[in-house]
């Protein structure tokens, strides 16, 4: 049975196969996140939706908590053709 694209995801993260753009770096620090708030976002949260109409490939976006457990965060990525996985941006979702 073929894994679900979250437990793919959460895979090359507990291993370490992923990276990170510069763009989702400078989101995380003004933002005032760590990489283990994101890390943990994606191990402990959702595939808040999928878009596919990017021609470099699908586009997870994963919303989870961070590792406060009171702030919500996005991020979002693909499997790069290396096959690891790319966290091109990520955000803390705030209240509208």
């Amino acid at each position: 049975m073929p894994r679900s694209r979250i437990e793919r995801i959460r895979e090359k993260i507990r291993l370490r196969q992923y990276d990170m753009t510069a763009h989702a770096a400078e989101e995380m620090a003004e933002d005032n996140l760590e990489i283990v708030d994101i890390e943990h976002a994606v191990l402990t949260g959702r595939v808040a939706g999928i878009e596919r109409n990017d021609p470099r490939g699908s586009k997870y976006v994963i919303e989870g908590m961070a590792t406060d457990g009171m702030t919500q965060v996005g991020a979002v990525g693909r499997f790069a053709a290396s096959d690891r996985y790319l966290i091109i941006t990520v955000y803390e979702i705030t209240a509208v």
